[in-house]
Parts: structure tokens; C-alpha cells; sequence
């Protein structure tokens, strides 16, 4: 069987892939995520993931490489990633009371023989209403500047809900498993 790379440094996306008991890399990227003018959040995440498997598996043609990308939604448009305290707070405010999409793509690619596999997972996460010291409390204790959306599904960011819906709840930790195990079981690996 061939190696299997996966394209992030993303420490939760390594997590969720180590559940499935393969054997596999870790190579960064490389690749720019800034989005296209006018490209809707869901074009962003499916190109961004493909672009991300590419860029590695240009320099491992014969591995398996899986990308994968993320981008949150609120009105239509995309939000990223805090980076800093006041983003963080500011995002979580702007989702309170709200609705936010999370769409999250992977890309499955073997470039020596062409073959590739693709999917995406639509997670919708409702707030609750949250107050301008119940969101500090949180962006302090948890610190989820490295997340789009400012939270933590799998740890305190839970409690920030009302409701999550979803058919794949990896999907919004950062790479949707379910789709993924059937990418990797039609590309030839050994899963339950």
C-alpha cells in the first residue's frame, strides 16, 4: 500500500486522522488560503483542500496525500481564524444568538496514477445568546485563536450552543471522518 501523507499542520485535523489507526506523515502545505473575489465559502473550502493535497503530493507522486479545509460561514460570508484576543471576541459576539455554517472539505489524492477522491461535510452550529462576559470568560480560558469561528467544539466551546447539526461531528473539529474512512477504503486502505 502506499504511504499515506496528510497535507496540514493542523494538530486537531493529525488527532482525528490518528483515529483511524493508519500509518501516515505530516507535511506542511504550503498554499495560499486567501479567497478568489466573490468565491462563496463552500467553493473555498473544496479548492483550498485539493490545493493543499497538490502542493504535497508534488513532492510524494506516489502517496496517498489527504488536504483539507475548513471555512465558516455566517451571512455568506467567510470568517476565519481570530489570531488575537479582540478577533475572537468579536466573532464570537457577532454569532451569538445566530446560526453559523461550517464547511469542511477533504481532498484524497494520488497524483503518479491520477486518482482522487473528494468530499464535504455542511455542519450548522446554532449560539445561544451570550453576553459580553460569558464570551470573555471562554476566549480566556480556552484560547481558540487557531480555530475559525473562535471555539472549541470538543472542549469548553461546547457549552456555547444550542444546537449542533451535522452527519459527521469530526467534520467540525476539522476533518469529516465518516466521508474520509470511504475515500480511504475505495483507495485500497485496510479499515474496520
Amino acid at each position: 500500500m502506499s504511504a499515506l501523507v496528510l497535507a496540514s499542520t493542523s494538530r486537531y485535523r493529525r488527532e482525528l486522522l490518528g483515529r483511524l489507526g493508519l500509518p501516515f506523515s505530516v507535511e506542511r502545505p504550503e498554499v495560499d488560503e486567501t479567497a478568489l473575489p466573490g468565491e462563496p465559502p463552500v467553493v473555498l473550502a473544496a479548492r483550498l483542500a485539493e490545493a493543499k493535497a497538490r502542493a504535497v503530493a508534488a513532492r510524494h507522486p506516489g502517496a496517498w496525500v489527504i488536504g483539507s479545509d475548513q471555512v465558516a460561514e455566517r451571512d455568506g460570508l467567510a470568517v476565519g481564524k481570530p489570531g488575537d484576543r479582540a478577533g475572537a471576541l468579536a466573532q464570537l459576539a457577532a454569532a451569538s444568538g445566530r446560526s453559523q455554517r461550517f464547511h469542511t472539505a477533504f481532498c484524497l489524492l494520488h497524483l503518479a496514477d491520477g486518482a482522487m477522491h473528494a468530499g464535504q461535510d455542511l455542519t450548522v452550529v446554532r449560539f445561544r445568546s451570550l453576553g459580553p462576559d460569558e464570551i470573555a470568560r471562554y476566549v480566556d480560558a480556552e484560547s481558540p485563536l487557531d480555530c475559525a469561528g473562535s471555539f472549541k467544539c470538543e472542549g469548553l466551546g461546547i457549552s456555547l450552543f444550542e444546537a449542533i447539526e451535522t452527519r459527521d461531528p469530526t467534520a467540525l473539529v476539522g476533518l469529516p471522518l465518516i466521508a474520509l474512512s470511504a475515500a480511504l477504503r475505495a483507495a485500497g486502505f485496510a479499515l474496520p
